[in-house]
């Protein structure tokens, strides 16, 4: 005797199975960080942070912004944090806004990105974020940052300060 269709827990025959996708919640968030050079205007302090795959990638200090905290007070502050370098902020170099999911969530993230001149400081890698920090000649930057956008608001920051860096085609990651 064939089984009861439906009962099974099977679909009825001529009828698709539809699956259930879980909506996900979206939610806005908006961090600071920035390009902080050397006092000559010849390197710059990056971190290095392990990707899900464990292979290390190397990108410009970043992080929420703190109630009562404007965008300038965060990039510096998280600068300092993610790579131990006291920084002044000179000027904005652009914002970047990318989407992930994470946590059952569909997070549009806005970051707002300064260049910020080292004051003081020396290089940390003590933020339990942070994997690896690094002085990287400023020329050396396109071939070192992971992310596209990252690699373009550098070379802006880099005509504004005058100095001319060997641009590779953008190919590779987006921010993540």
């Amino acid at each position: 005797m064939p089984s009861s269709p439906g009962r099974s827990g099977g679909a009825k025959p001529g009828r698709r199975t539809r699956r259930r996708r879980r909506r996900l919640r979206t939610v806005n968030e908006t961090s600071a960080g920035g390009l902080v050079v050397d006092s000559g205007y010849g390197h710059a302090a990056i971190i290095g942070r392990l990707g899900r795959k464990g292979r290390l990638s190397w990108s410009l200090p970043k992080g929420h912004i703190e109630l009562g905290e404007g965008p300038e007070e965060t990039a510096a502050r998280e600068v300092a944090e993610e790579t131990g370098i006291i920084g002044r902020v000179l000027r904005p170099i652009g914002t970047i806004d990318y989407w992930f999911v994470a946590d059952d969530r569909r997070v549009h993230k806005t970051v707002h990105h300064y260049l910020l001149r080292a004051v003081d400081g020396a290089l940390s890698d003590e933020d339990v974020e942070v994997t690896e920090v690094a002085w990287v000649p400023l020329g050396e930057l396109d071939e070192v940052l992971a992310y596209t956008d990252e690699r373009r608001l550098v070379r802006h920051a880099l005509s504004l300060l005058g100095h001319t860096a060997v641009a590779k085609p953008d190919v590779g990651t987006e921010q993540g």
